[in-house]
């Protein structure tokens, strides 16, 4: 293999690998997007509880069938639901800019490659 060859090779490999890691970005925004609709979700529910008595009546839907819960519970199950979907989408916020980071780090690496292979088709041009 020629020194051309290898680094046409070395450049699909950098691409590739920003390929990579632009669909990591893409499946964590996705899950981030998802647990902000779940939060939204329960910040509706926790609101619609500061509207009920103490003494009112809640059901949970659990698959096909509304169970009755008692209130202080399911009003702890919502808040305890909010703490962990709020630290979830902390930890998929700090993946997002680590992922970032490494996406400029790669590109900064393919722009690098691009130049040296340029440089050495215009130097094989050159010659023939």
């Amino acid at each position: 293999m020629n020194k051309l060859e290898t680094l046409k090779s070395k450049f699909e490999v950098e691409v590739e690998k920003l390929k990579k890691l632009e669909k990591e970005k893409e499946k964590i925004i996705a899950i981030r997007h998802q647990l902000e609709g779940q939060k939204t979700e329960n910040q509706l529910v926790e609101e619609e509880f500061k509207h009920l008595k103490e003494d009112a009546v809640v059901y949970k839907l659990i698959g096909p069938v509304l169970v009755k819960q008692d209130f202080t519970e399911a009003q702890s199950n919502v808040e305890k639901r909010l703490e962990y979907i709020t630290r979830e989408i902390e930890r998929a916020e700090k993946q997002i800019t680590a992922n970032d980071e490494k996406i400029a780090a790669q590109t900064e690496a393919l722009t690098k490659s691009q130049a040296v292979l340029k440089r050495e088709l215009a130097v094989a041009h050159a010659k023939a």
